[in-house]
């Protein structure tokens, strides 16, 4: 009776490896079957990843600010930003070749080649011997940015009237003051131009500082009051700036003068006594200042040593029934 039960056990655990390798077979052939038909859809996929790489290499098409800047001296700074939308973000381009044309009406002359900066930005001054003013009493000025073949040639143009804008420091009194004078010259002749207004800045290392801002009247002309107490150089000179900016006709212009009207200011690394405000605070703050943090960091070490200490003192617990 035990071999028979032995036996028929045998054959039961036969009959379960038997159906487990069959239905792992089925299995495997069906895995097969799906792995073909994946191979036979792989063309539409394929086609669809082309699609989307075509997409993603799609030509870069940037865009060119440019502006004119008229200034004091007959000559003209173009200025030109070059931009483009990159991965759902503008960017600011560097590092790409702009070419400026003044254009005429009878052809188009290259008065400069230069590369945008890190902020995608390139100045050309344009000297006032160069400048051509067309029969109308316009300047124009065309850039033209080319770069690598996966982005397309960007242009910008702008088209201003011929200016002018005058600055005379006038001191009278004790009383310093700048007198502004802008003037139309599209039409070959000083014309003055009315109820506009100018701003006038001095300089400072970063961005103009505005100290006051006028209105011209029907002769042209503005005065604005300038203070007397304006930090300047260590001779006491400061640059006044003169600025008319974003007008409909005439664009930028922009005029400067340097005069002695500042108080000096040294320029020499000197030792600074100890203050809040410098990098050598008073003595009584630093004195303060190590205690409290002596005090503070004392208490993590007091905290670390009884935990050690009371670790080495936990008393050892034996096994009683060892020998």
């Amino acid at each position: 009776m035990k071999r028979t039960t032995c036996y028929n056990t045998t054959c039961t655990a036969t009959g379960r490896l038997l159906l487990l390798t069959g239905f792992l077979f089925c299995l495997l052939q069906s895995g097969l079957i799906m792995a073909q038909s994946d191979t036979a859809a792989a063309p539409a996929d394929t086609t669809a990843v082309a699609a989307e790489e075509a997409a993603a290499e799609e030509l870069i098409s940037p865009s060119v600010e440019l502006i004119s800047i008229q200034k004091g001296d007959s000559s003209v700074d173009l200025k030109a930003t070059v931009k483009a939308k990159v991965d759902g973000k503008q960017r600011k381009l560097y590092g790409l070749k702009i070419i400026f044309y003044q254009v005429t009406d009878s052809a188009e002359t290259e008065v400069g080649k230069l590369v945008t900066d890190r902020n995608g930005i390139a100045f050309l001054n344009v000297k006032a011997g160069q400048v051509v003013v067309n029969p109308d009493g316009t300047i124009r000025y065309k850039a033209v940015v080319s770069g690598p073949k996966n982005m397309e040639t960007g242009e910008g143009e702008v088209t201003v009237k011929r200016a002018m804008l005058v600055l005379t420091p006038v001191k009278e009194e004790g009383l310093l003051s700048v007198q502004l004078r802008l003037v139309d010259l599209s039409t070959g002749t000083e014309t003055p131009v009315p109820e506009t207004a100018i701003g006038v800045f001095v300089k400072r290392s970063f961005l103009p500082l505005k100290i006051g801002e006028g209105t011209t009247d029907e002769n042209g002309d503005a005065t604005v009051e300038v203070a007397k107490n304006l930090p300047g150089d260590p001779l006491g000179n400061i640059t006044l700036l003169a600025k008319l900016d974003e007008n409909e006709t005439y664009g930028y212009l922009e005029t400067a003068t340097t005069q002695k009207w500042g108080i000096p200011v040294s320029n020499r690394i000197e030792d600074q006594p100890r203050a809040l405000w410098s990098s050598h605070p008073p003595m009584w703050m630093l004195i303060t200042f190590i205690i409290l943090m002596t005090a503070v960091w004392g208490h993590y070490v007091v905290i670390v040593y009884e935990l050690i200490r009371l670790r080495k003192e936990q008393p050892q617990i034996t096994d009683a029934t060892q020998p």
